[in-house]
């Protein structure tokens, strides 16, 4: 299936026809060589982002096609040497630098480039090569270094250093899986600014677990092969695809890419009643924390912010037809920039198409002997991510009555560790012969910035709850809802309770619906959990949004990532719960729903040596939006009613 580029005939280097397109290639060359000429940039500086720096909201409402779009990047910039962070703002349309300022104790994210740099320096280092020879390693080769942000482990002598340690594994053989064999004990700790070995540390040679855990097609003798399952459409796709904006099915939204959040959907809205109507005007995945639960030495370590440590969109894979994606297939190819401010493509990086989803609704007349069904289709646009030894698969579902529903699927191989012979676990299962896979839980911070109906909204929790007995009530059978309107931040910081079946409505109070009721969406929790590491710990101390499932805040342009703007090394208390300190009002306002989504894994065996697909959602769906159920009109799929 042809690429975005060469299904609309041009390619990203043309000029941008939106505000909020993702910057082009020629783009990001062009705010880098705006930087360079006004002498921001010096030798050995290291970008970490140059990402579209997006417009103002009221920039966005009055753009009109065929417009010049004012063009904008955001640089986030390292200098080594000064172990200084920067942030810039260009001005790609007038080539001028707009600003550019220190973030003095601001640890950047890991680039692609120190990664690669950090794993051939430990490779090369006496100490770590000597600790693999006491454990029989001969080649350093075939040991794959992981380097992993130190959080808030780092020592006191290491203070101002930008620091990262290292997960260790061993390849048998060139194609092995490293994580069936985990070389245990033995961690480098590296500064990545200075890019030298500040230390490495042995902890004592453990056996390495006899286990290979292969799981390719070459390695495995398959079952018999299932018969081929084709979907096709034979007259072509329902959506339209215009640049980066996509109509289906009254639906409109905008696809966006960061290399921190990866994919963003903008301006999403429905077509009713011969309008557009607003639902959401920014939608994205805000931060993604892998907390471990293995209190061992450098076991407890591993608590992993995949976003602010290193960013999700630089891990997005090239998709492919057949294996990631089925059907008629729109992919979209992105444009990031390197740490040397060079521009790279990753194809295919954004998938889109439709699916069935079974019924959407039916009823049997009895008395007529006359069914009316209609079938369920749903818009689904997609990215995977590998992070490391995890692959995470974003899934934004939009279906034909109106509903929106995010679902995570959580697949790749488990993280593990050597098991010591004669030793138990009780914070481990083990998943192969002397071969541990921890505890660990996965939360995803979900940023929905609200426009329901317009920029004006409340949030309501609500709950279901028994009517008392009485004469109200003879029959002991009425319950009721519970509204409870949520005023300030500090009242919106909630947790789910499904006994109650509590979710939240997000409302314009300034419009109704033909019935005289406030329009809204509500949120729908569909399973969760929180965290069980202690409030003091250095995981939650980071990362405090993950004690809360919702957090409502009012909308602030540089209120964007829930544990703060760079988490990397942070000692905490930033993002989230510093900014509702000032317990802001959140009423009739424009306000961003913060969700936190948590996954709950506690290994099996059948989790070896690669992990069937998990999955994590919540869906919004109208309530009162509409005035009757907008999925009336979908025709049937079989002929005229009746048939």
């Amino acid at each position: 299936m042809a690429t975005q580029a060469e299904q609309s005939g041009g390619t990203r280097e043309d000029a941008a026809r939106h505000p909020l397109d993702p910057l082009s290639a020629k783009e990001i060359r062009r705010a880098v060589a705006i930087l360079r000429g006004d002498g921001r940039v010096r030798a050995g500086t290291r970008f970490v982002s140059v990402t579209l720096h997006e417009p103002p909201k009221s920039e966005v409402a009055s753009f009109t096609p065929g417009q010049a779009a004012r063009r904008e990047a955001f640089v986030v910039m390292l200098d080594p040497r000064e172990h200084m962070t920067y942030e810039a703002v260009v001005s790609i349309t007038a080539g001028s630098v707009l600003s550019c300022r220190p973030v003095p104790g601001a640890r950047a994210s890991v680039t692609v480039g120190e990664y690669v740099a950090c794993q051939e320096l430990v490779r090369a280092d006496r100490d770590f090569r000597a600790g693999l020879e006491r454990r029989g390693i001969g080649d350093p080769g075939l040991v794959l270094v992981e380097p992993w942000g130190i959080g808030g482990f780092a020592r006191d002598e290491d203070d101002g250093r930008r620091l990262v340690w290292t997960l260790c594994f061993y390849r048998a053989e060139p194609h092995d899986n490293p994580y069936a064999k985990p070389i245990h004990g033995l961690h480098a700790i590296v500064d990545i600014d200075d890019m030298t070995v500040v230390r490495v540390e042995d902890l004592g040679v453990v056996p390495l677990p006899p286990d290979p855990g292969n799981y390719a097609a070459d390695t495995i003798t398959p079952r018999e092969a299932v018969k081929p399952l084709e979907i096709l459409q034979p007259e072509g796709v329902s959506f339209e695809v215009d640049g980066w904006s996509v109509r289906w099915q009254k639906w409109q939204l905008r696809l966006g890419f960061s290399a921190r959040e990866g994919l963003v959907l903008h301006t999403i809205g429905y077509e009713d009643g011969g309008r557009l109507r607003p639902v959401i005007h920014r939608a994205s995945i805000a931060e993604l924390v892998v907390p471990y639960g293995d209190p061992r030495p450098f076991q407890a370590y591993r608590n992993a912010f995949d976003m602010g440590e290193y960013g999700i969109g630089i891990m997005t894979n090239w998709l492919e037809l057949g294996c990631d994606c089925l059907g008629e297939i729109r992919y979209f190819d992105v444009e990031l920039a390197d740490d040397r401010g060079e521009p790279y493509t990753i194809k295919n990086a954004i998938c889109l198409h439709e699916e069935d989803h079974g019924i959407l609704w039916k009823h049997f007349d009895a008395d007529l002997a006359h069914a009316e069904v209609r079938r369920s289709r749903r818009l689904v646009v997609s990215f995977i991510i590998t992070a490391g030894n995890y692959e995470y698969a974003f899934y934004w579902h939009f279906y034909t009555d109106g509903s929106i529903e995010l679902e995570i699927k959580l697949t790749g191989i488990v993280l593990t560790a050597a098991q010591i012979p004669g030793q138990a676990s009780d914070y481990a299962t083990v998943v192969a012969p002397q071969t541990l896979a921890a505890h660990h839980q996965h939360f995803f911070s979900v940023r929905l910035d609200m426009a329901v109906d317009g920029p004006a909204n409340s949030v309501y929790e609500v709950e279901t709850e028994p009517w008392p007995a009485g004469p109200d009530n003879p029959y002991r059978n009425a319950f009721r809802l519970r509204r409870t309107l949520l005023r300030t931040e500090s009242q919106a910081q909630r947790l789910i309770d499904p006994l109650k079946a509590r979710h939240w409505l997000v409302a314009n109070p300034n419009v109704t619906n033909s019935l005289g009721q406030p329009v809204g969406y509500k949120l729908i929790p569909q399973g969760n959990v929180l965290p069980f590491a202690h409030e003091d710990s250095s995981v939650i101390k980071r990362g405090a949004f993950m004690t809360r499932h919702l957090w409502v805040t009012p909308f602030a342009p540089g209120e964007r990532f829930p544990a703060g703007d760079y988490p990397n090394q942070h000692p905490g208390g930033a993002g989230l719960p510093e900014w509702t300190k000032a317990d802001r009002s959140i009423e009739n306002t424009d306000i961003v729903l913060w969700y936190t989504l948590g996954n709950h894994h506690i290994p099996r065996p059948e989790d070896w040596p690669v992990m069937p697909v998990e999955r994590v959602s919540f869906a919004l769906k109208p309530f009162g939006f509409f005035d009757v159920n907008p999925s009336l009109d979908v025709p049937p799929s079989d002929g005229p009613p009746g048939r």
